[in-house]
């Protein structure tokens, strides 16, 4: 007799929660960005703690408000933002191995510090790939829809062997200032002296219009730079379209960086000044409309 492949039933699916998993690397040279999660840290850890393969599915929960039911006994682990997690009301603990059995409701409640949360389950979510990946691409509305009330996902076969670790000792993203390391160019040549100096100078704040595209940065109302710096009339020239990566610093005509995340394009016409690091561009995915930001210089 075949076991029971279980079905996680979505009771709400929160303002926006996606499927993601590692993405699609190698697919640039066709016009498709590599996508996958914003946090791919976050993700990662939360796959290992269910046993799953680092790159399995899971679920993308900006903000929170995501509530499942499981068909059948499932393990998950959720990471990343500040969710408080619950089944059936009962408040359990996240970074860990948490058992739900059949019928009961797994709830995340609003992220209290950062802004993406990861849920991972054992055997993965198991929706249709597209192109070799399950993930979402906002940009180019590549693979699952984003979830709604009333949607089923399948879960995959479990992996081999029990997980091996319980807990994972990790703190919540900052909630005050992030510091974002990132090394210079490379086209920070093509831009003004003064716009440079400002884009390593400026205490920076996210602006609310930031999604899985990237993260826009605006300069605090109560700057003394705002309208006043000279760099901020520099404004940056447009240059031939090259190809963009995840973390990429780039400098419109404002004066404005944006900081490429995961649905970033794959080519654009504007200056590139820095990228971010791996782990940066990570915690770039945590950032809160209106948290402060400064850019760190690191020399490769």
């Amino acid at each position: 007799m075949s076991a029971v492949v279980p079905v996680l039933d979505v009771v709400r699916a929160g303002p926006a929660t996606t499927v993601q998993d590692l993405g699609r690397p190698g697919l640039a040279h066709l016009g498709v960005t590599r996508s996958g999660a914003a946090d791919r840290g976050a993700l990662r850890l939360a796959n290992r703690l269910v046993g799953n393969p680092e790159g399995a599915a899971g679920l993308e929960v900006t903000l929170g408000g995501l509530a499942v039911r499981p068909s059948a006994d499932v393990e998950v682990a959720a990471t990343g933002a500040g969710c408080p997690l619950a089944v059936d009301g009962r408040p359990v603990g996240r970074n860990a191995v948490v058992h739900v059995r059949a019928g009961q409701v797994l709830t995340l409640g609003t992220a209290t510090a950062g802004l993406r949360c990861y849920l991972a389950v054992r055997g993965g979510v198991a929706v249709p790939p597209v192109l070799g990946s399950r993930s979402r691409d906002t940009l180019a509305g590549l693979g699952p829809e984003g979830l709604r009330d009333g949607d089923r996902l399948p879960v995959g076969a479990p992996p081999p062997g029990p997980p091996l670790v319980d807990l994972a000792p990790v703190t919540d993203p900052r909630s005050g200032e992030v510091v974002l390391d990132a090394v210079p160019g490379p086209r920070d040549d093509l831009l003004p002296t003064a716009l440079v100096d400002r884009l390593w100078a400026v205490r920076w704040s996210v602006d609310p219009a930031s999604d899985r595209v990237g993260v826009r940065l605006a300069l605090p109302h109560d700057s003394v730079q705002d309208g006043a710096d000279p760099a901020a009339q520099a404004g940056a020239g447009s240059v031939p379209s090259e190809g963009m990566v995840r973390g990429a610093v780039q400098v419109p005509p404002s004066g404005l960086p944006v900081l490429f995340l995961a649905d970033h394009p794959v080519t654009g016409g504007y200056p590139v000044a820095a990228v971010l690091l791996d782990a940066s561009a990570d915690r770039a995915a945590q950032l809160r409309p209106g948290q402060p930001v400064r850019l760190r210089t690191v020399r490769p």
